[in-house]
């Protein structure tokens, strides 16, 4: 009897836990989320050539994936070889490029899809297979089936030409005028900076002389040998520049590095925002004298540190702080330690940064006046 007794009360033990462990809401469990359809590409076989490497290439498009939660939905590309999506380590070496949230396409142009190709490993002039599937994230991910396509990439050119920009922010003198490097096969790539009050006109001469150059032809974007119709730019401030003699086309881009950090804000800003220094850049302006970005600037006491354009995604900070040395994303400052007025430069060698990225180090340079 006393087994059947101490039988009983461990049952209703169990029921009573079984009742006191019940949720107040409902379960829930992840629900299976797939692809409705598959993905297209607008090309299987591409060939491409470092002449048209500004084209677009590729277009991946994919269907809307559909999650039981209403929120944007995360869409990525991955890219891999065919020998290396399958096994334990499938699709860990695949490049992954984000299309963004709730874009149901993403385009690549030739010079992003080559050096995607050469970093798998695919051989310069010989084709090779690229498998492409999508991923879809949101409180899961879910993946496309692949698809494969061809690619024959080509092998950069190792070009060192110039072509220059006089105009009326340095008084049109060709001698002084900003150059811009050749960094891929008629590709050139520059940096300058248009001061208030200065004038936006500019040409794009061959040489250090007035032999043959450019200005502008059926628009301000495009180029026509020996017109004299001036290029032009939005107005002050600074720029990259990107002119391409293959297709006789130019582009400009806002860009400036700054300083960023509490050292940089007034007092007026550090008071009303104790977080203001580092949310807001002081753009610095570009010498295209000694190829370095400058301010003087009156800043408080605290961290200094540089960034690309108002954002976070390029960044320099010193590993060693007592040194002229600062390195990519690295999360160390300068500490300026007196309020004061000081000159702040910033020297950084850029080739190209769509295809080498942005070198791990630049030089600065702090002086109070």
């Amino acid at each position: 009897m006393k087994k059947y007794i101490n039988k009983l009360f461990l049952l209703g033990s169990l029921v009573f836990l079984a009742a006191s462990c019940e949720p107040e809401g409902t379960v829930t469990t992840l629900k299976s989320v797939n692809f409705p359809s598959g993905i297209e590409v607008s090309s299987n076989t591409i060939v491409l050539k470092e002449e048209t490497s500004d084209d677009p290439a590729l277009l991946v498009s994919y269907p809307k994936v559909t999650f039981p939660i209403a929120a944007p939905v995360s869409y990525a590309i991955q890219l891999d070889l065919p020998t290396d999506i399958k096994g334990s380590e499938a699709w860990s070496k695949a490049k992954r490029v984000e299309a963004g949230e709730d874009v149901l396409s993403k385009s690549f142009t030739g010079l992003e899809l080559n050096k995607i190709a050469l970093d798998l490993g695919l051989k310069p002039d010989v084709p090779g297979e690229i498998v492409i599937r999508v991923e879809a994230s949101m409180d899961h991910r879910t993946y496309s089936n692949p698809v494969t396509i061809t690619v024959t990439p080509y092998l950069k050119t190792v070009v060192f030409g110039e072509i220059y920009m006089p105009g009326s922010y340095q008084g049109w003198d060709v001698g002084t005028a900003a150059a811009l490097t050749e960094i891929q096969l008629g590709v050139y790539q520059g940096y300058m900076t248009v001061a208030e009050g200065a004038g936006p006109g500019f040409k794009l001469n061959k040489g250090r002389n007035w032999a043959q150059f450019y200005g502008a032809g059926a628009s301000n974007n495009d180029l026509k040998n020996m017109s004299d119709t001036d290029f032009v730019l939005p107005g002050a401030g600074s720029y990259q520049i990107k002119v391409n003699t293959n297709t006789l086309k130019w582009s400009q881009t806002p860009y400036a590095w700054g300083i960023v950090g509490p050292a940089s804000a007034t007092a007026e800003q550090t008071a009303g925002d104790p977080n203001y220094g580092w949310n807001h850049s002081v753009p610095m302006s570009y010498d295209h004298v000694t190829k370095t970005w400058k301010i003087t600037a009156n800043l408080l006491a605290g961290a200094l540190k540089f960034r690309l354009n108002d954002a976070w995604t390029v960044n320099y900070g010193p590993a060693d702080a007592s040194t002229n040395i600062v390195n990519l994303d690295n999360g160390g400052a300068y500490t300026i330690g007196e309020a004061g007025t000081y000159e702040v430069t910033f020297k950084i060698v850029e080739t190209d940064p769509a295809t080498t990225g942005y070198p791990a180090t630049a030089i600065t340079s702090i002086v109070k006046k």
